[in-house]
């Protein structure tokens, strides 16, 4: 165990874990962004138990970027039984197997993949598709709830930025012909950061409206989609709007 922690503290994190000896790994933002990670947490894990009341011992889940599995290595504390994380940066599934095997999380299974390679057939699906801090980075989101879709077989959580939505109706190929608008998408460039850890892999990002994201993850497939509630004293992107949290069921 001593080695591992060794190769724990000789990394830089993203989050911070609590580890076995009682320490946490230091993050190279100094903490300042735990504020979201935690807030994610909270709204996801009340979202469990409200809809899994009886327990997750039986749910499987997958983390789409999963980053360093901080999200999954929770999911596998509160007793789900199998949690596969899914990144496209080889660096992000050697944490987190590496936090794995240092928290001793047998559940945790990885796979090294831009989403978009992934083989939906051969993966099956999952009770739980998480798709926490993903969506605005892509410049293909619908493609992504797609994705998401085919994977889940009962709930898909989903947190991301959003931007203002737009309404009415516009011209849609002539005056006599209008149609509404049901959403809007912002266009964000990353192009000068897909270098950074925390950034897409394109650097085009297309980022949704609240009234985008909840439209089109009916129109892929979703019965019923619910935008969560923060708590009072929620990260403050979650808490004004910047950012949401949805709950979509199949």
């Amino acid at each position: 165990m001593s080695d591992l922690l060794e190769q724990v503290r000789e990394r830089q994190w993203f989050y911070t874990f609590e580890l076995p000896d009682g320490s946490v790994t230091p993050t190279y933002h100094d903490g300042e962004l735990d504020a979201i990670h935690h807030t994610r947490w909270r709204m996801l894990e009340h979202t469990l138990e409200g809809v899994y009341p009886e327990g997750f011992s039986r749910l499987s889940a997958i983390d789409l970027a999963a980053h360093q599995g901080w999200f999954a290595s929770r999911l596998a504390r509160a007793g789900l039984r199998e949690v596969t994380c899914v990144d496209q940066r080889e660096s992000h599934v050697s944490d987190s197997r590496l936090i794995a095997e240092v928290l001793g999380y047998r559940e945790m299974g990885f796979i090294h993949s831009d989403i978009f390679d992934l083989d939906t057939d051969a993966l099956g699906t999952y009770d739980l598709v998480l798709m926490l801090g993903l969506l605005y980075h892509l410049e293909n989101p619908v493609g992504a709830l797609r994705l998401a879709r085919a994977l889940c077989s009962d709930l898909c959580v989903i947190e991301t930025q959003v931007v203002p939505g737009m309404s009415g109706m516009v011209d849609f190929g002539s005056y006599r012909f209008v149609r509404p608008l049901k959403g809007s998408f912002g266009l964000i460039d990353e192009l000068d950061e897909t270098h950074g850890p925390e950034a897409g892999a394109t650097g085009i990002c297309l980022v949704p409206s609240v009234e985008a994201l909840t439209w089109l993850l009916e129109k892929v497939g979703f019965r019923s989609v619910q935008v969560l509630q923060p708590p009072a004293d929620a990260y403050e992107q979650l808490l004004y709007g910047k950012r949401v949290m949805v709950a979509a069921r199949v």
